[in-house]
């Protein structure tokens, strides 16, 4: 009995990582968010809620929050971009800021 060649790795999870895709808009949001973003904002903010379109997005300081505000239509565009909306569809509407929301990234000595 002949054994077939062993199949890669990639092409067998390929089927499984699209069944375990994100349902909701916000896991999508937050799976994006550092590619829509950018490292620096993604290091000061991060997703936290979705409601209707609408993103909360809790930011290290009121500083980030109103500089996400006014960034707020390139960042909406960028993530429906990446959330592979199509023509008249938006996913995300817009983003609501909130300070205070997440804790300062611990450095390691």
């Amino acid at each position: 009995m002949r054994r077939l060649a062993p199949r890669r790795a990639a092409l067998a999870l390929d089927g499984l990582a699209a069944d375990l895709a994100p349902a909701t808009t916000l896991a999508r949001v937050q799976g994006c968010w550092r590619d829509a973003v950018g490292a620096l904002v993604a290091a000061e903010a991060a997703p936290v809620a979705e409601h209707d379109g609408t993103v909360t997005v809790a930011c290290r300081s009121a500083v980030w929050a109103h500089e996400l505000e006014l960034m707020s239509p390139e960042l909406v565009a960028r993530l429906n971009v990446r959330l592979g909306a199509r023509e008249g569809e938006e996913p995300v509407r817009e983003l609501r800021t909130v300070a205070g929301g997440i804790r300062p990234a611990r450095r390691h000595q």
